[in-house]
């Protein structure tokens, strides 16, 4: 048995990837945010949809973090970003949930566009330890800008967890999986799952959930 969690408005009140592209840049060079012009040609360009999600979330991490973080700075940026986010940023009643599930024995699982390397430190201090994130990207031993794998978001999400399932020796048709998220870019793993809930969810996500059935969860 499966509870997958989605993690960005659904387990947090806010998206993290701004945030701790936010937190990193005061953490180690305040002087990056001059840089924050170079962004703006990337950023109409993706919202005209003429570069993908991945493209700029690339040119972000470049401007705040540079070319490349070694490993150990990175680490300690990601758990101290872990840290704070886990004392005010996460819905207590996601928390609980997650202790519940736990509890009733089923394994839990998050999945997540955000980058692997500070969501696996988010992780660990929630006690997960089945983390499907978008691939951070490491050469000797440094942190680059580069997202190696599919971004994990959309029928991506599902393709990566499936992998993660195979990886894993567990076969579909013989587990039981319930997923949490709050956005309708995750409906194929919705579709994917034997018991899909919407949590904290949007518009749009909303109106999927009633027509469909399925329960809505709201934190806010």
């Amino acid at each position: 048995m499966l509870s997958i969690f989605d993690l960005d408005r659904t387990l947090t009140t806010l998206p993290t990837y701004t945030p701790f592209l936010w937190f990193a840049v005061r953490s180690r060079a305040p002087w990056r945010l001059l840089l924050l012009p170079l962004l703006l040609p990337v950023a109409i360009l993706y919202a005209l949809k003429l570069v993908p999600r991945c493209r700029m979330k690339q040119a972000m991490h470049w401007v705040a973090l540079g070319s490349v973080v070694p490993e150990r700075e990175a680490a300690r940026l990601a758990d101290r970003f872990a840290r704070t986010l886990t004392k005010r940023g996460l819905y207590p009643d996601g928390v609980a949930l997650i202790e519940a599930e736990r509890a009733a024995g089923r394994r839990i699982v998050l999945a997540t566009a955000a980058p692997h390397f500070y969501t696996a430190a988010i992780a660990r201090r929630l006690g997960i330890a089945d983390v499907v994130a978008t691939a951070s990207s490491w050469k000797n031993g440094r942190l680059t800008p580069a997202i190696v794998s599919e971004n994990c978001y959309g029928a991506d999400k599902r393709s990566l967890v499936e992998a993660f399932l195979e990886r894993s020796a567990i076969a579909r048709e013989a587990a039981h999986i319930r997923f949490y998220s709050d956005h309708a870019s995750d409906l194929p793993m919705f579709e994917l799952a034997d018991e899909a809930v919407a949590v904290n969810p949007s518009v749009k996500m909303r109106t999927i959930a009633a027509a469909r059935g399925w329960p809505v969860l709201d934190w806010r």
